[in-house]
């Protein structure tokens, strides 16, 4: 499922854009959810970084499209943002906060599958890099080679990651699998460590950046082994 969030206040407009969203959908066999703000204040004001792509419009009451963008940037660094406008010298402004493209209006079908095509290659590459991550109230995008382990402390799980600490509703075994095949293992029952970070063994715990992390008896053999395969080829 694709989160797009479409920031437009003409209703002519958004439902254009919805039904051609649609139309791609059925096109490529692709499931995509729409969340609709009617002005940009409306977007910041609400915004969770939990989207795969936002279509902004510029010209949009209380707050243009373009200032809305800025403060969804600082919220979300990742997700994709492209402007549709019928003004094309916005489309330089856009780099300012790091747009992806722009679609000139009137919006006809085959302009913008082609963009859309290009932006779904862009979220593609974006999510193999990140972990979608369940907290309270909705979710929130955490990059991969950032975290250093996940603690489950009772029935919240603890992301300690390059940005801090980040609580979590998810449960261990659903991010363990997630994050199969990179570089993650599990030194006990509580405790899913990235490889990466494992400074050293010492007093029967894995050293992460400071903290001592208890090895099981039980998991010492699989966590060595594949600390010692990560060490060896530098990489899953």
């Amino acid at each position: 499922m694709i989160r797009i969030a479409i920031a437009e206040d003409d209703p002519q407009c958004f439902a254009q854009l919805e039904r051609y969203i649609g139309d791609y959908g059925r096109e490529t066999g692709r499931a995509f959810q729409i969340t609709h703000y009617d002005n940009g204040e409306d977007l910041v004001e609400r915004y969770r970084p939990e989207f795969d792509l936002i279509l902004m419009d510029v010209d949009m009451p209380f707050m243009d499209g373009m200032t809305a963008a800025g403060y969804v940037r600082r919220l979300d660094p990742e997700v994709v943002i492209v402007f549709v406008t019928n003004l094309a010298q916005y489309a330089i402004q856009g780099y300012s906060v790091n747009a992806l493209d722009y679609i000139l209006k009137p919006v006809n079908y085959f302009s913008f599958a082609q963009r859309l095509g290009r932006a779904l290659q862009y979220v593609k590459k974006r999510e193999d890099t990140c972990l979608i991550v369940a907290v309270r109230g909705g979710t929130i995008k955490l990059e991969v080679d950032g975290i250093f382990y996940i603690e489950r402390l009772g029935r919240q799980l603890m992301f300690h990651t390059r940005s801090g600490v980040h609580a979590s509703t998810a449960t261990l075994q659903q991010v363990e699998e997630a994050l199969k095949g990179r570089g993650f293992a599990r030194c006990n029952k509580g405790y899913l460590v990235n490889l990466e970070y494992v400074d050293g063994i010492q007093d029967g715990c894995a050293m992460v950046r400071g903290d001592k992390l208890l090895i099981s008896r039980g998991r010492r053999g699989p966590f060595l082994e594949a600390l010692a395969d990560w060490v060896g080829g530098m990489g899953p």
